[in-house]
């Protein structure tokens, strides 16, 4: 691995984990398509649909760390919404990331294209007013909540992500969980998802390490920052960054894909 390649790739990891940490996510619905297209298009090797799927699931386990522990206080991690969807996107994440070695190449990109269709078309849905509601009087369908993650593990685990890009506008749109509340709660639960899609990748094969490793070094470094930030920021910014973020890469995708 040459320099600019090694440079190339933390860069990435930066940005994507910096993005993860503001808005609540794992980072792969930047991370992906940065992985898959940016290496080619600066003369670098191109990794495969399996070796960037591989890649983002190692990252995230490590990215959503540094992010839960920043958001360890100040009471927004709920730990029933955690507990919940913690444990069905476990093991959705776990048949996804096992599946996906059966999978072709173009069969990972579609997986991943609906995924982010679905979640852009979910963020510009006109949302209940919740940020009003205090932390501790937070309500929602409990076993709703628990389908819906298995499904979005199952997906996820496919493409490598945690399925924290679908998990944010769901809890919002369908859910009604607070911004702040979400965001936090999120990260804890990608988390855990990306525990089941992590071990998929590894056992079957899927995650080239020195990349990975880059890819973990850099986020433990922005995750925390990107939280940092997203603190401070008011939640309408962050809900439509996310939002063009997630449309961005549905587009490309399927312009792609087709």
């Amino acid at each position: 691995m040459d320099i600019a390649f090694f440079i190339t790739i933390f860069f990435i990891g930066l940005i994507g984990s910096f993005i993860s940490g503001m808005v609540g996510i794992g980072g792969s619905i930047v991370k992906y398509p940065m992985l898959l297209y940016i290496p080619p298009m600066m003369g670098l090797a191109a990794f495969s649909a399996h070796e960037v799927s591989g890649i983002s699931a190692v990252q995230v386990f490590f990215a959503t760390i540094g992010g839960v522990w920043a958001y360890r206080k100040g009471g927004y991690l709920n730990t029933t919404l955690i507990a919940y969807m913690g444990v069905s996107i476990l093991f959705g994440s776990i048949i996804g990331g096992f599946g996906s070695k059966l999978m072709s190449e173009n069969g990972i990109n579609v997986v991943y294209g609906l995924l982010a269709l679905t979640a852009a078309i979910m963020m510009f849905i006109p949302k209940k007013r919740t940020d009003d509601i205090p932390f501790n009087e937070v309500n929602f369908n409990k076993w709703l909540a628990a389908a819906l993650a298995f499904v979005i593990g199952a997906g996820a685990g496919i493409v490598g992500a945690a399925g924290a890009f679908l998990l944010v506008p769901v809890m919002l749109v369908v859910l009604k969980i607070p911004t702040r509340v979400t965001i936090a709660s999120s990260l804890a639960i990608t988390f855990i998802s990306s525990i089941g899609s992590t071990i998929g990748k590894l056992t079957t094969g899927q995650v080239e390490y020195l990349p990975a490793l880059i890819m973990v070094a850099a986020s433990l470094i922005a995750s925390p920052l990107g939280v940092m930030v997203g603190k401070k920021v008011n939640t309408k910014i962050l809900q439509w960054v996310l939002a063009g973020l997630i449309l961005a890469t549905a587009v490309k995708i399927w312009v792609d894909i087709m």
